[in-house]
């Protein structure tokens, strides 16, 4: 009974956490048309967790606005975009915050999602507030080389919980998954 409880209660916080993700904002590279800005354009409204996508030509530069209470998957994210022939450059997510404090190199559940904190000074965040995505997916590869010597733990190469991340495998059992978001304030 108590097991089945935990498990309701969990899944019922995961979902409450989902409406906490308001957009995402990619920048894309290789693009060198408006017919290239509009593959991928085309592509990231296919995805269920997007409400609409707006499109910023200059900069090659794509908002994402999230639908209430559907799961965001990053990593669907970039795949749409590389399925569409491209490469994510850089990646934000803006996220409401609610008392959250963080220091560097901390694991904490947010939205739903495992969240690495990298390269950030121990603060609290309230309100909204932009997130950059640095896993190897969402940043340029010189970048992703720069930001790799900033921890020493395994899952920033890996991109999954791994026996030396803290606080271990309660992030799993919060999550019901063992990806792990690297992100930078």
């Amino acid at each position: 009974m108590k097991k089945t409880f935990l498990s309701f209660l969990l899944f019922n916080i995961s979902l409450l956490g989902f409406s906490q993700f308001e957009k995402v904002e990619l920048q894309a590279s290789g693009l060198t048309c408006s017919l290239c800005s509009n593959a991928v354009n085309k592509a990231l409204k296919t995805l269920p967790f997007a409400a609409s996508v707006e499109t910023d030509l200059n900069q090659n530069l794509f908002t994402i606005v999230l639908n209430k209470n559907i799961p965001v998957d990053f990593d669907a994210i970039s795949k749409k975009v590389q399925d569409a022939g491209f490469s994510v450059a850089k990646c934000w997510v803006v996220a409401d915050f609610h008392n959250l404090s963080l220091q560097n190199d901390e694991h904490l559940v947010w939205g739903g999602l495992n969240l690495h904190f990298l390269n950030v000074k121990p603060q609290t965040l309230n309100g909204l507030s932009r997130l950059q995505i640095i896993d190897q997916q969402f940043v340029q590869p010189r970048e992703y080389k720069r930001l790799s010597t900033i921890t020493g733990m395994a899952c920033y190469k890996s991109g999954a919980i791994t026996s030396n991340c803290k606080p271990d495998l309660s992030l799993q059992a919060a999550t019901g998954s063992t990806r792990v978001y690297h992100v930078s304030i």
